[in-house]
Parts: structure tokens; C-alpha cells; sequence
């Protein structure tokens, strides 16, 4: 396979992957621990319900740290505390 080829396979991966990513499906960590709740994408993040939060604020968890969805949940690469939750 080309690079092009190769560009073309990780397009359609990652379209794949955001349309599994539904409102409601629980956010899991690489250990099986809840990190949150699917509010929506927004971009290239996932932005978590605020219900799920301590501090009452929405966060988001970038794309690149997802493994894989199904239609239960998200599962991340990461351990909760490893990832670079953002906050807005």
C-alpha cells in the first residue's frame, strides 16, 4: 500500500469511529473504570456531560486517546489519570 493508500484506510477508520461515538454511551478508561458520559463530539473531542463531573463543568477528551466504541461505550487507550481531560 501507498502512503495515499495508507491515509485513505485511517480517513475512513477514523469516520467509522466518530459515527459509533453516540450521545449517552458511558466513556471508559484502559483499566474499565467510568471517566464520564458521551454529551456529543465536538471537532476532534469527545465533550463529556457535566453530570459525570465534580466541578459542574463540561470536559472534553481528545479523539487520538480512544481505542475503540461499541454500542455500550467508549474505551479509551489510556488510564484515567493519565489523560489530558480539558476543561471549558
Amino acid at each position: 500500500m501507498t502512503n495515499n493508500d495508507m491515509s485513505q484506510v485511517d480517513n475512513a477508520l477514523d469516520q467509522e469511529l466518530r459515527a459509533s461515538i453516540t450521545e449517552h454511551l458511558q466513556v471508559k478508561d484502559v483499566n474499565g473504570e467510568h471517566v464520564g458520559t458521551v454529551d456529543h463530539m465536538d471537532g476532534d473531542r469527545i465533550k463529556l456531560t457535566r453530570t459525570d463531573s465534580n466541578d459542574g463543568q463540561h470536559h472534553y477528551i481528545n479523539l487520538s486517546d480512544v481505542k475503540s466504541a461499541d454500542a455500550v461505550a467508549v474505551y479509551l487507550e489510556k488510564a484515567r489519570a493519565d489523560l489530558d481531560m480539558q476543561s471549558e
